[in-house]
């Protein structure tokens, strides 16, 4: 096909997905049950209902649906920013000098700022329609909980947001936006829950962590009548939502007969890399096609690429369910980098055993080259990349170079999923010279480790 490629390819409203694709069905390898933490036992839908919306926890159990029907109304939802766009890198690639092709696909065009608008809508039109009054949440860098605060504004709903502390202090201004659309925001930890003071106690001073907040989020959804908990990543509920991202990527190239070599993400619980390249993944799982997948993780956070695959907590105060994956341990508290939102002790269960499988790859990243590539591209192609984001940008850059060096033409999509207009004070951080970057030691990983619960 010789259609010559624009700067920015767009779908048309007939071209749009109408169904989530759910890549467990096409998996041979399914991932291990949610176990509940007092009987070791898969956990049942009766159990999840206290926590959970009853149709979200359908699609969390669901291994065997190839696709789920979109609603009418968050496809209409959908509508006021999807599609969203698949990006030529081409001056990214000229300053580069380099022969591969480079595409993102950018979800930072509405007001959340990020992809996590794809699934705040869904989980919160599936508790207005199960006839809630709210829902309780965790967020890290806070795009999160500003998607979920929009959705719930937008459906008359009561959102509560536990934001990690660290964030909360650096990022006043997205704890802001959140409080815009109605939501009420607590640093965590916090003394409001019983597990936040459990936390304080044993960790005085502590900036927190994705964990933390999500045993509080989880606390106050118990404790109130009418309402539940959602999770902005991890779950398959949520990658499953996220599955648009990729579903209108795979579209999009298509339409142009682009066939990608390597598919790139950047990975804290799974929202983001698991949408990208669930419907890549399913025609390597199917053998119709081969790709090569990437998973970029903080250095500070390493779960992937010195993690432990193994049943642990999803949460730093033992109160939700174990999953199996890729864990420092539910005690692991990272360093406060400026990558808020992929500071989380584990990852989503779906792609721990992709990689388990040996069906994809991870690196991790340090964040002083995370932001010198941030600011590489964001002079050349005009968008300030979120500092999770920013991570894939720094290894497709990384690939690109290698391209350069092997004279090959690989066409390389990585996903460019938040603007970085709430993180400038970590900007002026790196701008000052200031920003510095932590590793935790083997010793610094002990404990987390020593921690995860004896599961056979």
């Amino acid at each position: 096909m010789n259609k010559e490629i624009p700067y920015k390819i767009y779908l048309e409203e007939n071209e749009l997905p109408r169904q989530w694709y759910n890549v467990r069905a096409d998996m041979k390898n399914k991932p291990a049950p949610l176990l509940n933490p007092a009987t070791l036992k898969p956990m049942t839908f009766e159990e999840l209902r206290p926590v959970f919306c009853d149709e979200l926890i359908r699609q969390e159990l669901d291994d065997t649906t190839p696709y789920i029907d979109i609603p009418q109304e968050i496809l209409d939802f959908y509508k006021m920013y999807r599609p969203s766009p698949l990006v030529r890198a081409y001056c990214l690639e000229k300053k580069l000098d380099t022969p591969a092709h480079i595409y993102y696909k950018f979800e930072g065009n509405n007001t959340s700022g990020s992809h996590k608008l794809n699934s705040a809508i869904a989980q919160a039109y599936y508790a207005k329609k199960q006839g809630l009054k709210g829902v309780t949440t965790e967020t890290g860098a806070g795009q999160w909980g500003t998607a979920l605060s929009m959705a719930c504004a937008y459906l008359d709903l009561d959102c509560q947001v536990y934001m990690v502390k660290c964030s909360y202090e650096q990022k006043p201004f997205r704890r802001e936006v959140m409080r815009t659309y109605g939501a009420k925001v607590t640093p965590s930890p916090s003394d409001t829950t019983q597990v936040g003071r459990k936390i304080l106690a044993e960790h005085p001073g502590t900036s927190g962590s994705l964990g933390c907040a999500i045993s509080e989020a989880v606390e106050a959804a118990a404790h109130q009548e009418g309402y539940r908990y959602v999770l902005g990543s991890v779950l398959n509920q949520v990658l499953l939502h996220q599955t648009i991202i990729g579903l209108e990527t795979k579209t999009a190239l298509d339409k142009y007969g682009i066939v990608p070599d390597m598919i790139i993400g950047c990975a804290g619980g799974g929202s983001n890399l698991g949408g990208l390249i669930s419907p890549f993944m399913g025609e390597k799982l199917r053998g119709e096609r081969d790709y090569r997948f990437i998973a970029v993780e903080p250095a500070s956070c390493p779960s992937f690429t010195r993690g432990k695959f193994a049943y642990d907590y999803c949460d730093t105060g033992m109160v939700c369910p174990l999953a199996k994956m890729y864990t420092l341990g539910s005690g692991f508290i990272p360093s406060p980098s400026h990558a808020g939102g992929l500071r989380y002790h584990g990852m989503s269960s779906v792609l721990s055993q992709l990689y388990h499988d040996g069906l994809m790859e991870a690196v991790s990243v340090e964040q002083t080259s995370v932001f010198q590539a941030a600011e590489e591209f964001a002079r050349v192609e005009g968008i300030l990349p979120a500092p999770e984001s920013s991570h894939a940008i720094k290894v497709a850059i990384d690939e690109a170079l290698k391209c350069k060096e092997t004279g090959e033409a690989k066409t390389i999509v990585f996903g460019l999923t938040g603007t970085g207009y709430f993180d400038m004070y970590a900007y002026e951080k790196f701008n000052n010279g200031e920003m510095t970057d932590y590793i935790p030691t083997d010793e610094d990983l002990k404990p987390g480790f020593a921690g995860l619960p004896h599961v056979e």
